[in-house]
């Protein structure tokens, strides 16, 4: 009850003072729009199902792309984590590209592949893979040598090993991984969606700004991030609760 109080007083607040800065004029309402202004863009968008529609398709993109990058970073992350020469080759190269903004993939998302749907999916997977692929490394790395150990001494070995030793053992470096993937994945959907006019919340909210509409623009900015905050918190948010109390690291107090 406490935590709920904080957050409705932090909000309340917040929606306070944009109130205040709408109603003293500082900027001009088609710049600066109120919130009961942004409230009417939301209920047309979604009236007219146009917001639907865009959540639907960029929903779709996004775990589409999400789970290749899953796989894939997966093999990539135990393929370095379990190689020394892997390791000294791909490993530094990896660290390197995840310091690339996904964005810049998308010129060669062209080149390779026309404005098309799969363009929109290659800057997807490029933006999550390598944080999935460097945090399946790291669970693999951190994780104590005397688990595989145990786990060969009571028989296990193979995928066996992997399945019930190794991997459960990971799995907290890779739900943080997972959750980082899916925040890049999340941004660079959308960022390829507003270059590539297409049906999605980057189009709309592109449309927005061409009809110079300020209302509608902070709409699906509000949409694209209370989709993250759902899926943060309905997802992975449960995920780390689980494995908090499995291994019994949360708090008595």
């Amino acid at each position: 009850m406490k935590r709920a109080a904080r957050l409705i007083v932090f909000y309340a607040g917040l929606l306070g003072l944009w109130t205040l800065l709408a109603e003293l004029k500082i900027w001009p309402p088609y710049l600066f729009p109120t919130p009961w202004g942004v409230g009417e863009a939301l209920y047309a968008g979604f009236k007219d199902h146009s917001y639907w529609i865009a959540i639907a398709v960029s929903m779709r993109r996004v775990l589409i792309g999400y789970a290749i990058s899953v796989v894939l970073g997966m093999i990539l992350g135990l393929g370095v984590a379990s190689s020394k020469f892997l390791e000294e080759t791909m490993g530094g190269l990896l660290v390197s590209l995840q310091s690339l903004p996904s964005i810049c993939w998308w010129p060669l998302a062209l080149l390779w592949f026309g404005l098309s749907q799969n363009a929109i999916l290659f800057v997807v997977i490029m933006g999550s893979l390598l944080s999935v692929t460097l945090a399946m490394e790291d669970g693999r790395k951190q994780m104590p040598k005397i688990y595989g150990m145990a786990g060969r001494n009571l028989g296990a070995s193979g995928f066996q090993l992997f399945w019930h030793v190794l991997l459960p053992a990971s799995l907290p470096f890779i739900v943080s991984g997972l959750k980082q993937g899916w925040a890049f994945a999340w941004r660079s959907l959308i960022t390829a969606e507003m270059l590539y006019l297409s049906l999605g919340l980057g189009q709309v909210l592109m449309m927005g700004r061409d009809l110079n509409d300020m209302s509608a623009v902070i709409a699906v900015m509000f949409l694209i991030i209370a989709i993250g905050y759902v899926v943060n918190g309905v997802v992975f948010k449960s995920m780390e609760r689980h494995l908090q109390n499995k291994w019994g690291l949360t708090s008595s107090v």
